[in-house]
């Protein structure tokens, strides 16, 4: 390497140094003014794959740190599914409940559906319930595929928003599903959108696999 070469090496070094100190500074500045705490409303939809695997990530990564995480299915309950068997192995920090009777284009009974998504609902206020007042029962619930039952009309969206936007101050509540409503995107304060780009299903005929899909 010649001499310009290597001045030339070591002026990029110190730029890209000098633009590092910059974006640390501005970034302890923002975290400076990040003081508050409050439990979160989560939300993960789109057509994209990896809604419910991320919920379930961040129940795992709740489990890791001491927390208590509830589980509502409201629609995949008869799946068997790898999170399941890791989650049920902390049975003193969780609880899931699987009350959903599966897809509507499998069960073909909208009557069987909306008492299915009753049920879960009736399930997810009780344990949302639970976590009132001095010594709450969960620090996490997953309602898990709730975006669907409201997205075909199987509970009353205006109840259920109202129900998550008055929940306790302290506890995370995260809801998966495609095609969240308006309503449930506006009282949340985390929201991500799976995009779906390519899907072996769709675009190669792969069927489920195990450690993929369940």
């Amino acid at each position: 390497m010649s001499d310009t070469e290597e001045k030339q090496s070591a002026e990029d070094f110190e730029r890209a140094n000098e633009k590092s100190k910059k974006r640390k500074a501005a970034r302890d500045k923002m975290l400076s003014n990040k003081v508050n705490e409050k439990g979160l409303i989560i939300v993960h939809t789109g057509k994209g794959k990896g809604k419910s695997t991320a919920a379930f990530g961040l129940a795992t990564r709740a489990v890791g740190n001491g927390m208590k995480i509830g589980v509502v299915q409201f629609v995949k309950g008869k799946w068997e599914t790898g999170e399941k068997y890791v989650l049920e192995k902390f049975p003193d920090q969780v609880e899931m409940y699987a009350l959903g009777e599966g897809f509507t284009w499998d069960t073909q009974d909208r009557e069987r559906d909306i008492a299915a998504a009753e049920k879960a609902w009736a399930k997810s206020k009780e344990m949302i319930d639970a976590c009132r007042g001095d010594n709450p029962k969960y620090d996490m619930i997953v309602l898990d595929e709730l975006n669907i039952t409201l997205r075909y009309d199987h509970l009353v969206l205006e109840e259920v928003v109202d129900f998550l936007e008055n929940k306790p101050e302290d506890l995370h509540v995260v809801i998966t599903g495609r095609n969240a409503k308006e309503e449930m995107i506006e009282i949340a304060d985390l929201v991500t959108e799976m995009t779906l780009v390519k899907h072996p299903f769709r675009d190669q005929n792969i069927k489920a696999q195990r450690g993929i899909e369940f």
